[in-house]
C-alpha cells in the first residue's frame, strides 16, 4: 500500500475519529480522511506524509550555516595559501600578488555575495590582462566565482557571468599566446578557446544545477510540508463530523428513550388505582424501553473506546421499524404504518438515516400531539426512499424553545445522503415530517 500507514486509533476521540462500525482502522490514507464506516486514525498529516507513525525520516547530509562558512573559509584559504610565496619567486612578485590577492580574497563572501564577489575577480581579471600577459595562479578565483554566482543568485546573473566568462577565455588567449610568442595560428587559438570555455562552463553548469536542485527541494519541502497540514485539516474536519454524528446519535436515543418512558410511567400512575394489570403491563414497557435506550448508549459509548470490541448489535434499519411502531402504539398513538417489505434493499446508511427520521419524529408525536394522536407513517422505496410521518396532535402549536437538536439532526441526516427535508404544520391541523433520500 501506498504511503499513509497509522498506528490503532487511541482511546481518546480528537484530533481523530472511529469509524461508525465502531471498530478503529489501522491504515489512514493521508487522500481519505473523512469519516466513513472504515474509520479514522489518530495519525497527524505529519505522520501520514512521512509514510508511518513509526517510519524513520532520512535527511540528506547538508552542511549548517556554520559549516557552510567554515568551508568558504578553508576554501579561500587554501587557495591564498601559493600567493604568500609570490613575492620572493620573481621581480613581478609584488605585482603578482596584488593580482592574485585582489582576485582570491573576494571568495570569503562568494556564498553571501555572489553577484558582488563575481564582479570584482572580473575586473581583478581584466586588470591583470592589461598589467600581465601570462596566466596567473589568482585567477583560478574566476571558475570558483562563476560557479558561486550560478549557484547562489538567480538566472540571469548567472547568464551574464557566463558571457564574461566566455569574452574572457577569448580575451586570455589572446594575451597568453601573446606572452609565450607562441604563433596565433587556428589551432593553437581554437585549443586554447575551446579549454578555457569549457572550465567557465563547467563551473556555471555545475553552480546552475546546484541551484535548480536546491530549488527543487524546497520544493518538495514545502509541498510536503503543505499536505501534512491539509491532511491534519481534513482528520480535524472528519473528527469534528465525527463528534457531531455522536451527538446526533445521542439525542436520539436519549429523547426517544426518555419521551417514552416518561409518557407510560404518567399512564402507570394514572391507570394504577384503576387496572393494576395495566400499570404492571407499562412498568415492563417502561423496562423494556430503558434496556433497550441503555444498550444504544454502550454502543454508542463504545464507539468513543478506539481499538476495542463494543459486543453490540449493529446500527438500525429498516427492518426495526416495526418495534418503533409498537412503542408508539404502546403510548397511547394510534398509528397507521405502511412499512417496505424485509427484502428491500436499501444502503445502511440510508436505512439508519430513515429509521432516525421515523423515531425522532414519532418521539415529537408523544412529546407535543397531546393525547391519544393518531398518527400516518408511510416509509416506501422505489427510486427514492420517502419518509411520512403525519399526525393530527396539537405539536404545532406548541412553542418551540430553540434548545432541540432533531429536526436539525433530522435534517443534516437526510442533507448527508442527498435528499430533502421538509417539516412544518399540516393543514387543518397536526404535523408533518418528509424525507425522501435517493437510492
Amino acid at each position: 500500500m501506498g504511503p499513509g500507514r497509522a498506528r490503532e486509533a487511541p482511546a481518546s476521540l480528537g484530533p481523530a475519529a472511529v469509524g461508525t462500525n465502531g471498530i478503529a482502522e489501522s491504515r489512514l490514507l493521508p487522500w481519505d480522511c473523512s469519516p466513513s464506516s472504515q474509520g479514522l486514525t489518530r495519525a497527524t498529516g505529519a505522520d501520514v506524509y512521512r509514510g508511518g507513525v513509526d517510519a524513520p525520516q532520512p535527511h540528506p547530509w547538508r552542511l549548517d550555516a556554520r559549516g557552510q562558512r567554515l568551508f568558504d573559509v578553508l576554501l579561500a584559504t587554501a587557495l591564498l595559501l601559493p600567493v604568500a610565496a609570490f613575492p620572493f619567486v620573481d621581480d613581478d612578485g609584488v605585482t603578482w600578488t596584488v593580482l592574485s590577492l585582489a582576485q582570491l580574497v573576494p571568495l570569503y563572501w562568494r556564498r553571501d555575495h555572489p553577484t558582488t564577489v563575481f564582479a570584482v575577480v572580473a575586473l581583478a581579471s581584466a586588470a591583470q590582462a592589461l598589467v600581465l600577459d601570462l596566466p596567473l595562479w589568482g585567477q583560478v578565483a574566476f571558475p570558483v566565482a562563476t560557479y558561486s554566482v550560478a549557484r547562489f543568485a538567480s538566472a540571469v546573473p548567472a547568464a551574464v557571468a557566463l558571457g564574461v566568462g566566455v569574452c574572457g577565455a577569448f580575451v586570455a588567449t589572446f594575451d597568453w599566446l601573446g606572452g609565450m610568442d607562441a604563433p596565433l595560428s587556428t589551432a593553437s587559438v581554437g585549443t586554447y578557446t575551446v579549454f578555457l570555455t569549457a572550465i567557465v562552463a563547467t563551473a556555471w553548469a555545475l553552480g546552475t544545477l546546484g541551484r535548480v536542485r536546491r530549488a527543487y527541494v524546497d520544493g518538495l519541502v514545502e509541498r510536503g510540508e503543505r499536505i501534512a497540514r491539509e491532511a491534519d485539516q481534513r482528520a480535524e474536519l472528519a473528527a469534528s463530523a465525527e463528534r457531531a454524528r455522536i451527538a446526533r446519535e445521542m439525542h436520539d436515543v436519549v429523547a426517544h428513550g426518555l419521551s417514552v418512558i416518561v409518557v407510560q410511567a404518567d399512564g402507570a400512575r394514572y391507570a394504577a388505582a384503576a387496572d393494576p394489570e395495566v400499570a404492571t403491563a407499562t412498568l415492563e414497557t417502561i423496562a423494556a424501553t430503558g434496556r433497550e435506550s441503555l444498550t444504544e448508549m454502550r454502543r454508542l459509548l463504545g464507539l468513543l473506546r478506539a481499538g476495542e470490541e463494543t459486543g453490540w448489535r449493529p446500527q438500525p434499519g429498516l427492518a426495526d421499524l416495526p418495534a418503533l411502531v409498537d412503542g408508539a402504539r404502546a403510548g397511547g398513538a394510534e398509528v397507521d404504518a405502511v412499512l417496505p417489505e424485509e427484502t428491500a434493499s436499501v444502503p445502511d446508511g440510508v436505512a439508519l438515516t430513515a429509521y432516525r427520521v421515523v423515531q425522532e419524529s414519532l418521539s415529537n408525536v408523544r412529546k407535543h400531539a397531546g393525547p391519544s394522536p393518531h398518527v400516518r407513517l408511510s416509509v416506501t422505496t422505489g427510486a427514492e426512499l420517502v419518509v411520512e410521518v403525519e399526525d393530527d396532535g396539537r405539536g404545532a402549536a406548541t412553542a418551540d424553545d430553540r434548545q432541540g437538536n432533531g429536526l436539525v439532526g433530522m435534517r443534516e441526516r437526510v442533507t448527508v445522503h442527498g435528499g430533502r427535508f421538509e417539516a412544518g404544520p399540516r393543514p387543518g391541523g397536526g404535523f408533518r415530517v418528509a424525507a425522501r433520500l435517493p437510492l
